[in-house]
């Protein structure tokens, strides 16, 4: 073959291929801007209230927020959460998933190359099609007597390759909008994760709120019975009646039909503890059980600037790579117009006897050349399917702003609630006092016999319920700083930790099935 004749083949080849490098049909995707970014989180918001002892700063936020309580068996747990829960674990095999997705589309871009063998011993049939062929059948009018009718084996060995060039860039969207749907599944496993630190530090300060109401519960208990014994020893006595005896052996018996409650409370709450680490019913009953206080809140919370938010929130950086795929698609729904142009080829080598196989010039034989397909009638498919993937676009903006609207008031609403609430548990610790000084005074008044004990009944009354109150007050603030940086989307924003591998690192059971 001549240089030129060969320049003649190749040329229009090269021209397709340094087509397939042009711009991708459809809509380039752009990040979104916020529609709505307020500069700070306290423009619009009322003056910080002096009575609050803990107050929101606009200082960079610590991804490990939880170590703002300074507790050390909560950073133990969230720490194990992050490792060992099955939400988790699972959100990261999904994004494996999707890791394993995009390559499978990436792998479009390159050529398809086969090797392939085979051997078969066949035999023509005389008055098959080639009985067609005039003189076919006629055994005297074929060469070498018939022998072309006689059984015979075929060798053959060689490859075959295929490559469709994306001249419009149909390929290239579906790789992209597979990458962005990989980056949309690090977010959800991120979601998943903050969720379950969120839900581990929530689950921690209510299991100490419980046990403070226990305690509290049991030292109402004990007021109660020495209100019992004075009354006892007071009606031998002849200065009361049996009916103070019994108002106070009912009170006894009134505080101490809580405890059943809230040690069942205590005990549902370290279940689900429990179930947050993957460990059956029961398992953190030792760890668990020994009373602490509630975690306290910092002097000052840092929350960053809304600007950040958009980039720190998993839901919203999912909800921009689900708009970014849906955008891609537009441009594989378009791709789907053109042609398909497809490049083909085969080498093999191919011999009715084996020792032949060796030889090019005896047994090669090759193909080459290009395929073009080009849709032409699709019964509406293809122009439908646009008009889908166009609105799905739409449906993933109008998604995307949502969500960032969404998170805006989760924040606001945080922030507010934590404020009230810290007013709220001043005023409580201020009412537990005054209710303290009462109990006090109904106890003396009615020991020098200048008061009834419906006084000292009520006063124990009014005691238990406030302390009741300042508690749940006190568990309420720090839910309520969980909130906020749940709703600020604080943890592990970049790096995500290691996961365990067995039981022996301190995993559950479910290490050894996965």
């Amino acid at each position: 073959m001549s240089p030129h004749s060969l320049l003649c083949r190749v040329a229009p080849f090269a021209a397709v291929v340094a087509l397939a490098g042009c711009h991708p049909v459809g809509p380039d995707f752009k990040e979104p801007t916020a529609f709505w970014n307020p500069t700070s989180w306290f423009a619009s918001a009322k003056p910080p209230q002096k009575e609050p002892v803990s107050l929101p700063v606009e200082k960079p936020v610590d991804p490990q927020w939880w170590n703002l309580f300074h507790d050390k068996e909560l950073t133990t747990l969230e720490e194990r959460v992050a490792k060992a829960n099955l939400d988790v674990r699972t959100a990261s095999i999904r994004l494996a998933e999707s890791r394993a997705s995009f390559g499978v589309a990436r792998a479009d871009l390159f050529p398809n190359m086969n090797a392939n063998t085979s051997y078969a011993y066949q035999r023509i049939a005389r008055e098959g099609a080639l009985s067609l062929v005039p003189g076919g059948g006629n055994q005297a009018e074929v060469p070498n007597n018939g022998a072309i009718f006689q059984p015979f084996s075929l060798w053959q060995y060689g490859f075959d390759a295929s490559w469709e060039l994306d001249l419009w860039g149909r390929v290239r969207r579906n790789v992209e909008g597979a990458q962005a749907q990989v980056q949309a599944s690090a977010e959800t496993e991120r979601e998943t994760l903050l969720t379950a630190l969120g839900e581990m530090a929530r689950d921690y300060v209510e299991l100490r709120g419980v046990q403070r109401s226990i305690e509290i519960t049991k030292d109402n208990l004990h007021i109660a019975q020495e209100s019992l014994q004075l009354t006892q020893q007071r009606a031998a006595g002849g200065v009361t009646t049996d009916l103070d005896v019994a108002n106070a052996a009912a009170q006894v018996e009134t505080t101490a039909s809580q405890l059943p409650t809230l040690q069942a409370q205590e005990a549902e709450v370290i279940n689900a503890i429990a179930y947050l680490l993957g460990e059956p019913p029961r398992s953190m009953q030792a760890e668990l059980s020994v009373p602490h206080p509630i975690p306290p809140v910092p002097p000052t919370i840092p929350v960053g600037l809304p600007s950040e938010l958009a980039r720190r929130r998993p839901d919203i950086r999912q909800a921009e790579a689900e708009l970014h795929t849906a955008t891609a698609d537009i441009g594989v729904a378009i791709g789907d117009f053109y042609p398909r142009v497809t490049l083909s080829g085969s080498v093999a080598m191919q011999a009715v006897a084996a020792r032949y196989l060796g030889s090019w010039y005896s047994a090669g034989t090759y193909t080459l050349g290009p395929s073009v397909s080009l849709p032409v009638f699709e019964g509406g498919r293809l122009r439908r399917t646009l008009e889908l993937r166009k609105d799905q676009q739409k449906e993933a903006a109008l998604n995307y702003q949502r969500t960032v609207l969404t998170a805006l008031h989760e924040v606001d609403n945080a922030l507010t609630a934590y404020d009230a609430e810290q007013r709220r548990r001043n005023r409580l610790e201020q009412a537990v006092k005054e209710n303290r000084r009462a109990v006090r005074l109904a106890q003396d008044r009615y020991a020098q016999g200048v008061a009834d004990f419906l006084s000292v009944l009520t006063a124990e009354q009014n005691l238990l319920a406030a302390d009741q109150q300042l508690t749940n007050s006190v568990t309420n603030v720090s839910t309520d700083l969980v909130q906020i940086y749940k709703a600020l989307g604080g943890g592990w924003e970049a790096d995500l930790p290691d996961r365990q591998e067995g039981p022996e690192n301190g995993g559950s059971l479910m290490d050894n099935i996965l």
